[in-house]
């Protein structure tokens, strides 16, 4: 009998990181917050300036496929804004090839992001909103090179580029 009693309770102990029950404790939910009605009227004037494929990916929490942006391969001198509102959000002395096909970075300007958990993977990542607008950017991973060992992966439709020298432009509201 002690053999079998010990048997159950290692397998349960196995077995029990592997049951959803724990996420949906901590109150993480794998998808997009439900907008208040103000935020609902925001991102139906969102989906009015933007092109689909841009509204899809800041507004209902995309990814674009790896690869696919042009700005990953961008490494001139400038400033990366946010697609929808224009806010400042790198700085391209902050820039690197991470290797993984979206541009990435070290670190974001001062009070450009906003983050939450996501367990849509099932393990825990931190996602990243331009703080300005609540536009999904990417996430941020501790695999990134010195100063901060952070790797800022970012979705390129949801930058612009601004080479330096340019004009920031002023802040856009839907």
């Amino acid at each position: 009998m002690r053999r079998r009693t010990m048997l159950r309770h290692m397998t349960a102990a196995l077995l029990l990181p592997m049951l959803p029950l724990p996420v949906r404790a901590m109150g993480d939910d794998a998808s997009p917050p439900a907008p208040s009605d103000a935020q609902q009227v925001s991102r139906e004037a969102w989906r009015d300036l933007l092109p689909e494929d841009r509204y899809h990916i800041l507004f209902e929490e995309g990814t674009e496929p790896g690869g696919s942006s042009p700005l990953d391969k961008e490494y001139g001198e400038g400033t990366y804004i946010c697609a929808a509102c224009y806010q400042p959000l790198f700085s391209s002395a902050d820039k690197f090839d991470s290797g993984t096909g979206w541009p990435s970075f070290t670190r974001p300007l001062d009070g450009a992001m906003d983050t939450k958990r996501d367990f849509r993977l099932i393990w825990p990542r931190t996602e990243y909103h331009c703080s300005n607008c609540g536009g999904h950017q990417g996430h941020v991973f501790n695999d990134g090179p010195p100063p901060t060992g952070q790797r800022w992966c970012n979705n390129g439709l949801a930058l612009e580029f601004v080479p330096a020298g340019q004009e920031l432009p002023p802040l856009r509201t839907p």
